[in-house]
C-alpha cells in the first residue's frame, strides 16, 4: 500500500450533537427540579416524583413490547393490549393461587411469589404471542393496513376470551404483604409497591437496552 494513503481519522461529534442525544436523559433531573420549585414542599415533591416514577414505569413496560414489535419485524400490532391484558389476568391468578405466600410476613415469600406470577405471566402471553404471529401475522407481512385489521381483530378476540375466562366484573385482590403501607422518609410517605415497579421498569430498560445495543 502506498505511504500517501489516506489514514482513517476519527472525527469527533460537535458538542450540539452530543448535547442532542443526552438531552432526554437530562430532561429527568431538569423536570425534578421544575417540580421541586413549583411544589415547594420537599416531601410532598418525593411523594408525588416517586408515584409519577412508577406509573411511568408501567406505561413504559407495557409500551416497550409494542416498540420492539414494530421497530425490529415492522409490524402495527394493535391487538397489544390484549397481551398486557392475558398477562395481568394470569398473574393475578396466579397470585391468588398462592394466597400463602402473598399473606405471609416473610418478605422473601411475597417477592417468590411476584416473580412467579411475573414468569407465569411472560410465559402464557408468550406463546400466545407466538400462536398469533404464526396464524393470524405472518400472512400480512408488509402488509400495514392489513395488519391493522386483523390485529384489531383478535384484540376483541382476545377480550372476548378474557370475559369467557375471567368474567366481566372487576377483580380485587389485596398485594402481598411486604408491599403493603409505605416507607416514610423524613416526612415523605412512598408506597412500597411504587418502589418495586420502579425497579423492575429500570431493570428493563437497562436489560433492552443492552440487548438492542449490542
Amino acid at each position: 500500500m502506498s505511504e500517501t494513503a489516506i489514514k482513517p481519522r476519527i472525527e469527533k461529534i460537535p458538542l450540539k450533537e452530543q448535547l442532542a442525544q443526552k438531552l432526554p436523559v437530562l430532561l429527568v433531573p431538569l423536570l425534578a427540579a421544575v417540580g421541586l420549585i413549583a411544589i415547594g414542599n420537599p416531601a410532598s415533591w418525593l411523594t408525588l416524583t416517586v408515584a409519577g416514577l412508577a406509573m411511568g414505569m408501567m406505561i413504559f413496560i407495557m409500551a416497550s413490547g409494542l416498540t420492539v414489535v414494530f421497530g425490529l419485524m415492522d409490524v402495527i400490532n394493535f391487538g397489544h393490549g390484549a397481551f398486557v391484558a392475558v398477562g395481568a389476568f394470569v398473574g393475578f391468578t396466579v397470585l391468588a393461587w398462592l394466597a400463602g405466600w402473598t399473606a405471609s410476613p416473610s418478605v422473601f415469600m411475597n417477592l417468590s411469589a411476584v416473580l412467579i406470577a411475573i414468569l407465569a405471566a411472560m410465559l402464557v402471553t408468550g406463546l400466545l404471542g407466538l400462536a398469533f404471529e404464526r396464524v393470524i401475522v405472518m400472512p400480512v407481512y408488509g402488509e400495514h393496513l392489513k395488519q391493522i385489521l386483523v390485529t384489531m381483530g383478535g384484540l376483541i378476540v382476545a377480550q372476548q376470551m378474557i370475559y369467557v375466562v375471567w368474567g366481566p366484573d372487576e377483580l380485587h385482590m389485596s398485594r402481598p404483604e411486604a408491599l403493603q403501607g409505605s416507607l416514610v422518609i423524613g416526612e415523605a410517605a412512598i408506597e412500597k409497591y411504587r418502589l418495586v415497579a420502579v425497579g423492575i421498569g429500570l431493570a428493563l430498560f437497562i436489560g433492552m437496552r443492552h440487548i438492542l445495543k449490542n
